[in-house]
């Protein structure tokens, strides 16, 4: 946004300072990432820039480190533990934080705002707190080092990341909609999937993302509560770098930084479309 011409001198310090500040902030957050896509093309089994790289001779970078990660069969059963688990935990916990944040939005459900900061705890409790209680917990029934223990850890990760999505999107909700179907006499799962489903998708396939994606990245839970047969990207990952120093991390952290942008750019045109069904215009 450009400066009126009328605009003090302080504020003209102030609009450009902001800037800068704000760009300084930006290259922070993601100087990271900045510095680990070039180094996972290093055609050496280095962790740092060679003098080829500098000089950008092209005998200075190579795909070697993603040729290793797509034929080692170690990385090979993470990426397949991973694809297995996020997925199930995505869908559990799509369906119960929809039902949930549909189930809150009703203004008669008594003591909502003590159930939903229980349903979103897991995003203010510490991790490692969160996974020690799974760990004793799923000891004692039975599903400490199993598939469906990992599935259930990361879908209660997931679930108040659906709540909050979907929440935000049943607040423009029109109820009158629902009532309108139940007077024509439509029963409450018709309504649901005919009537309130296609208006609240947006706020449902953002929050699934989401819960994707929190599954897809977790190590610590996975840790507490897998074995050796669960074993996830983020967890091999953290084994290479405690273990064994291997530069193929560089090119799995750079796959996952793509399908994470992937996943965030989706959910950002999930929003705007969001906000134009709902009459909203930036």
């Amino acid at each position: 946004m450009s400066l009126p011409s009328y605009a003090t001198t302080g504020q003209r310090i102030w609009h450009y300072s902001f800037r800068v500040i704000c760009g300084l902030i930006f290259f922070f957050l993601i100087a990271p990432i900045v510095v680990v896509i070039p180094l996972s093309f290093n055609a050496q089994d280095f962790f740092t820039f060679t003098p080829e790289m500098l000089r950008l001779d092209p005998e200075g970078y190579s795909l070697k480190h993603y040729r290793d990660f797509f034929s080692n069969s170690d990385w090979q059963l993470a990426l397949w533990n991973s694809l297995k688990i996020a997925p199930l935990a995505t869908i559990l916990s799509v369906s119960l934080g929809t039902l949930a944040a549909i189930g809150l939005s009703q203004p008669h459900v008594p003591f909502r705002r003590a159930i939903m900061a229980l349903l979103i705890s897991p995003m203010i409790v510490p991790l490692i707190i969160s996974a020690a209680g799974m760990y004793f917990f799923f000891s004692r029934i039975g599903l400490q080092g199993t598939y469906a223990g990992v599935v259930l850890a990361h879908a209660a990760l997931g679930i108040p990341f659906v709540i909050i999505t979907v929440t935000a999107t049943l607040v423009g909700f029109d109820n009158s909609l629902t009532r309108a179907a139940a007077n024509m006499g439509a029963d409450p799962v018709t309504t649901f999937f005919r009537v309130q489903m296609p208006l609240i998708l947006p706020g449902v396939i953002s929050g699934a993302l989401f819960a994707f994606i929190t599954s897809f990245d977790e190590v610590i839970v996975i840790l507490f509560v897998g074995s050796a047969s669960q074993k996830t990207l983020p967890w091999q990952m953290f084994i290479g770098l405690r273990e064994q120093i291997s530069p193929t991390i560089l090119a799995v952290a750079t796959i996952l930084v793509v399908i994470s942008i992937a996943l965030l750019t989706t959910v950002e045109l999930l929003r705007r479309r969001s906000e134009r069904l709902r009459g909203i215009t930036s």
